[in-house]
């Protein structure tokens, strides 16, 4: 009750929230790429599942993200793996939606989700960290108000992309642009990246685009492969 009542604890609640507002953006995009194509009871299981899960996860990793991304190679590897779901995500945009598809995937989407939210929460989690400071209470109630507000963005997401299918591409840019971002910021490259701030952007706009043009082709050659 007296942590209640203490300022400092509403205010570090509102930065942890406000963070997540802020940081929730990318997660909401993979989230409803990877549950867009599913039956609309299943989106919804994916989306509270995935979104859960996520919360869950970054509670764990604010624990050992410090350390991990002290790590070299392990963001270049975390990077390069974005970029695969980056493409499986909008390969699969052109895939046949046959019924065995669409009720098989469930679990496919929220592995997609575990594993691109795990990459991309190592730095995230960081500030919502710094934001608590050491209070455990506030971190993990902070986390835990940030999931209706990832719910609602991946619900909203869903059906903006049933709407205007290029926001699908939009999305695919966007984790792959997060994918080259955290594979130039490994700390095996950071003198290089020190010495040449420019890289940060061009390994973000290369990763965007590695995807999205690797992405249509595959696309293209996957729709004239002869259907059986």
């Amino acid at each position: 009750m007296e942590l209640l009542q203490s300022a400092d604890f509403w205010i570090g609640l509102v930065k942890i929230v406000w963070i997540n507002i802020i940081l929730s953006g990318d997660n909401a995009v993979v989230i409803a790429m990877a549950a867009r194509s599913l039956p609309p009871a299943q989106q919804q299981k994916a989306v509270l599942f995935g979104s859960g899960a996520a919360v869950v996860l970054r509670i764990v990793l604010t624990v050992v993200a410090a350390k991990l991304l002290g790590l070299p190679f392990l963001q270049i590897v975390g990077g390069l793996l974005l970029l695969w779901i980056g493409l499986q995500l909008l390969g699969d945009e052109e895939e046949g939606e046959g019924e065995s598809k669409e009720y098989g995937s469930l679990f496919a989407a929220v592995r997609t989700i575990l594993i691109a939210d795990l990459v991309m929460s190592l730095d995230n989690v960081i500030a919502v960290a710094a934001a608590a400071q050491g209070n455990t209470t506030l971190l993990i109630l902070g986390l835990a108000i940030s999931i209706p507000l990832v719910i609602f963005g991946s619900t909203l997401m869903i059906k903006l992309m049933e709407r205007f299918p290029i926001i699908v591409m939009l999305g695919a840019a966007l984790i792959g642009w997060v994918g080259g971002e955290t594979i130039v910021s490994d700390v095996f490259l950071r003198d290089v990246l020190t010495a040449n701030p420019w890289l940060h952007y061009a390994g973000a706009a290369a990763g965007a685009a590695f995807v999205v043009f690797v992405g249509r082709g595959l696309q293209r050659r996957g729709s004239r492969s002869p259907a059986h």
